[in-house]
Parts: C-alpha cells; structure tokens; sequence
C-alpha cells in the first residue's frame, strides 16, 4: 500500500494495531476522521488521553473504574456474599445484560496458559483467595468461558479455595463447550447464572 504522506501512513500503522482492524480498515478509519471538524478528532483524542490515564481498577473486584471502589462493589443492593468470578471487563458487562445477577464480581484479568506464559501470579487470583478468606463471601460462582484454559483456571482456583468453607459452583453448560462468555446471548447467559451448578459435579461430567 503506497502512501503520499508519512503522517497518514503513521496514523494508518498505529489504527491497524488494534484488534480487527487491518491495514484497508484502518486508512479508511483515518481518512474518515480527516474530513471530520478537527474539533471532532481533538475529542477523540481527548477521550483516549483521560481513559489511558486517568482510568483506575476497583480496589475490591478489579473491574475498570472511574473511582477507587466501582460501582457494582459500592452498591448496597448487591448480594456480596455471592462472587462470580470472571476473565475480564466484557464478562462483567454481558452478566450485568441478562439482569439476572445481584452479586459481586471478581475480574482475574485472563486465565492460565502456560503456552501464553501466563501462570496464576500473573492473574487476580491471590486477592480472590483473601476475599474468601476475610470470611464474607458463601459462594464462588466460575463464569470462565468453556476452554482447556478455562477449565484450567477453575480448577486451579478451587484447590486453592479448598481450605475455606465456600460453595463453588459453575455456570450451568447452555454456554457452548470452547464459546467465549461475552459472544453469549442474554437469555442463554441469564439462565447459566440462574441454574448453575456444584462445581465438584463439573468435574464428573
């Protein structure tokens, strides 16, 4: 792809970094935004500076934050004996779709995979065992997605929870074996919270 200018061949190698945008994608990206108002563009600009710095995680669940304590966590309605645990910030928002979890949270920020170098220091997963352990939580519901890796991390989780008197349970199997949790869709995703099950019984199946 030949360029006429060096500025918009930068601006079309850094848009095609992000995740789902090629090369093709990503000029037409850039050249949208050149016949936008410049007023436009310093908004957006404005908007990616705040959030890469200004953005924090919640001190208790680490979910993506404005404040220190994010909102699930800060609210007294929320059942926080209940702790769904999840990979990351898109499970939190496709759970809080179906309206059918009154819950906390707890975001790991991935799952274990040693062919990826990621190893259970590198996730969440020692603050998910202190919260256990303060005595507060009932029960731990895994809501991984339905992977080698997924699994993986479950198990890995619940022996370490073994020692503490919590119920583990699993979301109920309408999630597809190897889908991604966030790709669910909303009723089928509700009814996996409404009707999991003993984690110990996943292990049989």
């Amino acid at each position: 792809m030949e360029f006429s200018s060096k500025l918009l061949e930068n601006a079309v190698a850094e848009m095609a970094q992000l995740p789902g945008v090629g090369k093709r994608t990503a000029l037409r990206l850039v050249l949208h935004l050149l016949k936008q108002p410049e007023s436009q563009t310093e908004r957006l600009v404005g908007a990616l500076h705040a959030m890469r710095n200004e953005i924090k995680f919640c001190k208790k669940c680490h979910n993506i934050s404005d404040v220190i304590l994010c909102d699930i966590c800060a609210n007294p309605r929320r059942e926080d004996e209940t702790v769904c645990v999840v990979e990351d910030i898109r499970d939190v928002m496709a759970i809080e779709s179906t309206g059918q979890y009154k819950g906390l949270y707890h975001v790991l920020g991935g799952k274990i995979s040693p062919i990826d170098g990621i190893g259970p220091s590198d996730l969440t997963i020692a603050s998910l065992v202190e919260r256990v352990a303060q005595g507060e939580v009932k029960e731990i519901i895994f809501a991984l997605s339905s992977t080698i890796e997924g699994d993986t991390t479950n198990f890995y989780i619940f022996k370490q929870l073994e020692p503490y008197n919590v119920v583990t349970s699993t979301i109920a199997r309408g999630i597809s074996v190897g889908g991604e949790l966030e790709y669910a869709d909303e009723v089928t995703l509700g009814r996996s919270i409404i009707n999991r099950i003993p984690f110990e019984n996943s292990l049989k199946s």
